[in-house]
């Protein structure tokens, strides 16, 4: 990694979990989005198509990566299926530091956005995974990523995607979306 990718992935770190907060995190809105798209939607286009192994040579790079690559669309595309363009690349670097055991060093707040692309992901695997590491490694957050693997093994993939992604949402689909699993 270059110097300049240290500064996007230091000044993404301190962004997120020192200027942002968990409201913020989860609960976003137009303030938080402009913020993030001012900050870093630049470092999102010109990073994106780079291999998941050259974000892995540090577990904090790797941390503000997958935040670039798997939260910061979801701000900067609400709505769009642009959110969830770079999630193959997220997923990759995700396994990446568990395959590292960088988990260990890195607090709750930040194991568990390491771990959301497990949970984002439409793989049964990857849900397992993801039940089985939000149990071991931030245990407040386990009952999501159990929600999220409901819904792939019910379903398949996540019915909440299906209009922004041009998929047809069965009645059962649309009951569990007027049922709020619409993260």
């Amino acid at each position: 990694m270059t110097a300049a990718s240290r500064r996007w992935a230091r000044e993404i770190l301190r962004v997120w979990f020192h200027d942002l907060d968990s409201d913020d995190w989860f609960g976003g809105g137009a303030r938080v989005d402009a913020l993030l798209r001012r900050r870093f939607a630049r470092n999102l286009a010109m990073l994106g198509g780079r291999p998941a192994h050259e974000f892995l040579s540090d577990p904090r790079i790797a941390l503000a990566a997958i935040l670039l690559f798997d939260q910061i669309p979801r701000n900067l595309f609400r709505d769009d299926a642009r959110a969830y363009a770079s999630d193959p690349l997220a997923l990759a670097i995700s396994h990446g530091v568990v395959a590292k055991d960088w988990l260990t060093r890195m607090d709750r707040s930040e194991r568990q956005f390491a771990l959301m692309p497990l949970m984002h992901s439409e793989d049964i695997a990857d849900q397992r995974a993801s039940v089985r590491l939000f149990l071991r490694h931030a245990p407040a957050a386990a009952g999501f990523a159990r929600a999220h693997h409901r819904m792939i093994a019910r379903f398949g993939h996540f019915p909440h995607r299906n209009a922004v992604l041009a998929r047809t949402s069965s009645k059962a689909e649309q009951a569990a979306i007027a049922a709020g699993f619409s993260w």
